[in-house]
């Protein structure tokens, strides 16, 4: 299961939205945050060579090996020992900001020249964002605004200005709609901080007007910024129905029933942002957007700029955590990942990676034990069981998995359970021998999201191996084919099916395509021989099954695959599929 599952409302949550159309135990303490350039080095920061040259490729070293501080540290050295190379001083402002040294950064960035290529408008954007930190409203509204920050900077800068322009006091500045172009996802974003700086001044029917039209269940941030609003105006009544109505929409977001519960309760309402909080605040999407436009550096900086902002920007932290993790660097993971603590609505988000991080890791055993560890504190999160279903799924525990969804969807409401939770239901119900339980699921699944590929991919497999249903499941394999052209997965599935129903001339074609999606699934490989013995090309099948024990297969598929280069293909009429789930490659859940 993707990280993706384990949600609630928040603004990385909406730019994945919109995008769409570390192995180690929980719980230790940060680590020290002095700035590396004058903290003491690791043992193993020694470059035994103390030259630029020497510790530049110490530096790329610690890269190769997954250590951004160490990175850092030594790109840092190196530009104080060459401080006339512009290129050092680059390198060492980027390893600086990724590592999270950002007022070390923004150091290094004022002595970087104007139009320094190719990092001259993150390095204003780190100087304002130090300056808004400091305090210096007016310095920082000058680097946003002066010459200006180029593309790919400029939306972030945008989304900045207005919080500096209010810490220096300037509100008309302040009050101005950013242009922020017309990415939805940033216009939402501008136009929530619009509200949240006119409360801030005192506008309260402004802000009011902002938040209210924009307050629908769709969009989660707005309905809980205007919830805010009402409770901070003891307007109980209208926050709880505000609430409830987004509750009932999206029952498996927590942040609805979190926030209708302190309201009800009369408890304290979160207080209005302040200039520095909602700055950071503005910084997340953009940040979001780059790391999904593959500029990890930029996007990882705008990460760390915000959590120089807001410290206890927990969104933050998990997106450094997920970021650092894919990136090798899996102490940095754990020390971002470290910060969320239990309580936030971020808790289950912070642990569901970090399993997520030890089962990638092969420690199946330990990604168990962190959920397990994490349900003490939240028994009934439904993310949470969902997670631990699917790590039971893993580890082949399928009864189990079953069990943990079936507690999953009784918490939500079987009325209000999304369609992942009976998929994944169904998928560990088929991998445990329940096919009518299994199928209903899977069919209920797609009542819910008739065009999901995943699910018609599960199901119309499931038919075609049991020999049900099978003109149906063709057309179900050729929807799910139409709906996700590119999944090896799928074609895979489309072509087997093909084959089952004695078609061989279009599985070839299907198949052999499958194989150029995914030319390294032992499976895919698998059934592309056989179906050419099945057509009479022995020779081209026995390569394709000699080729499947090249792919590191599993058990099952090795002694099949032994079996055929032995004897040839099964008698026609013999099983040719095993376990649905055994079989789905990349469709798996």
């Amino acid at each position: 299961m993707a990280a993706s599952n384990i949600t609630c409302v928040s603004i990385a949550a909406l730019a994945a939205a919109c995008l769409v159309g570390c192995a180690s135990a929980p719980g230790a303490e940060p680590s020290d945050t002095q700035t590396l350039a004058n903290g003491p080095p690791a043992a193993e920061r020694d470059p035994g060579d103390s030259s630029v040259y020497g510790l530049y490729l110490a530096g790329e070293a610690a890269i190769d090996r997954g250590s951004s501080r160490d990175a850092a540290y030594f790109f840092s050295r190196a530009s104080m020992v060459d401080p006339a190379s512009s290129a050092i001083r680059t390198r060492a402002f980027t390893a600086a900001l990724v590592a999270g040294e950002v007022s070390e950064a923004a150091r290094i960035a004022a002595s970087l020249p104007d139009g320094s290529e190719p990092v001259d408008g993150l390095a204003k954007l780190t100087r304002a964002v130090e300056a808004i930190a400091d305090g210096r409203g007016s310095a920082a509204l000058a680097l946003l605004t002066g010459p200006g920050v180029s593309a790919p900077h400029a939306a972030a800068a945008q989304l900045l200005k207005p919080w500096a322009a209010a810490e220096a006091g300037d509100w008309k500045t302040a009050e101005a709609a950013p242009g922020v172009g017309a990415n939805p996802v940033l216009v939402t974003v501008a136009t929530l901080g619009r509200a949240e700086i006119l409360e801030r001044e005192g506008k309260f029917n402004e802000a009011e007007a902002i938040f209210k039209a924009h307050a629908t269940p769709k969009n989660g941030l707005f309905v809980l910024g205007y919830g805010g609003f009402l409770e901070r105006r003891n307007r109980y009544d209208d926050a709880v129905a505000l609430y409830q109505r987004a509750a009932t929409a999206k029952p498996e977001d927590i942040a609805f029933a979190n926030a209708k519960a302190r309201a009800l309760a009369k408890r304290p309402a979160q207080p209005a942002p302040t200039v520095q909080e909602g700055a950071a605040e503005a910084l997340v999407a953009p940040a979001v957007l780059m790391l999904a436009q593959h500029q990890g550096d930029s996007g990882l900086g705008y990460l760390r700029l915000a959590l120089r902002l807001d410290p206890k920007l927990d969104e933050a932290w998990v997106l450094v955590g997920d970021s650092m993790t894919n990136a090798g660097d899996a102490d940095a993971a754990k020390e971002a990942y470290s910060h969320v603590k239990p309580g936030s609505e971020q808790f289950a988000v912070a642990r569901g990676d970090l399993a997520l991080a030890l089962q990638k890791a092969g420690d199946k055993e330990g990604a168990l034990a962190l959920t397990r560890e994490t349900m003490l504190a939240a028994p009934n999160d439904p993310r949470l069981l969902s997670l631990y279903a699917d790590l039971l799924n893993d580890d082949d525990r399928f009864e189990d998995s079953a069990a943990a969804l079936t507690k999953a969807i009784n918490e939500v409401g079987p009325e209000h359970a999304s369609w992942s939770l009976f998929y994944l239901r169904g998928a560990a119900e088929e991998r445990a021998g329940r096919w009518p339980e299994a199928e209903a699921d899977l069919k209920k699944a797609l009542s819910l999201n008739p065009d999901e590929p995943e699910v018609m991919n599960y199901l119309g497999y499931a038919w075609v191996d049991r020999g049900e249903h099978l003109p149906e499941a063709v057309a179900l394999l050729e929807r799910a084919e139409a709906k996700a052209p590119d999944s090896g997965a799928i074609v895979d599935s489309l072509g087997w099916a093909r084959f089952r129903t004695h078609d061989y001339a279009s599985a070839i074609i299907d198949l052999e395509r499958a194989i150029e999606l995914d030319p390294a699934d032992p499976e895919v490989n698998d059934h592309l021989g056989d179906v050419y013995w099945r057509v009479g090309r022995r020779l081209e099948a026995q390569y394709q099954w000699n080729r499947v024990l090249t792919l590191s297969p599993d058990d099952k598929i090795r002694k099949s695959v032994e079996g055929k280069l032995k004897d040839g293909l099964a008698a026609e009429g013999k099983a040719e599929a095993g376990p649905v789930g055994e079989r789905q490659g990349g469709s798996q859940p």
